[in-house]
């Protein structure tokens, strides 16, 4: 697969992970315990980070990347944040009060791992 075609999915799979972390902090804003539009968006959630998982380690085997051992600092912060991703749908769900904090903070994290990504590779 090309490299572009690896940013693109990656690109989309942003889109699909805000979108359904959108959706979990508004249902925890409004105390939705139970729905199914909330497993929906806990689904979205789940098949964007594998999305995102494939496509980001594609993408760095394209530009040179392809060992863990070769990897330069920018890219292990991405994949911590990756992580971070991963996790905060827990303490979207347990600490709703949190929810409004979250709404700002994680479009930031997404723009810092975006930054990361951008500043240093130019292929």
């Amino acid at each position: 697969m090309s490299l572009l075609a690896y940013r693109v999915i990656h690109i989309f799979s942003m889109m699909l992970m805000f979108t359904a972390l959108g959706g979990l902090i508004l249902a925890a804003q409004a105390k939705v315990q139970t729905d199914a539009s909330r497993k929906m968006a806990g689904m979205l959630h789940g098949i964007a980070l594998i999305l995102l998982l494939v496509s980001g380690f594609g993408a760095a085997a394209k530009v040179g990347f392809a060992n863990p051992g070769s990897w330069p600092a920018w890219l292990w912060l991405k994949a911590l944040i990756w992580l971070v991703f991963g996790g905060v749908i827990v303490l979207i769900r347990r600490v709703p009060r949190l929810a409004s904090l979250m709404w700002w903070a994680l479009p930031l994290l997404g723009a810092i791992a975006a930054y990361l990504a951008l500043s240093n590779v130019r292929n």
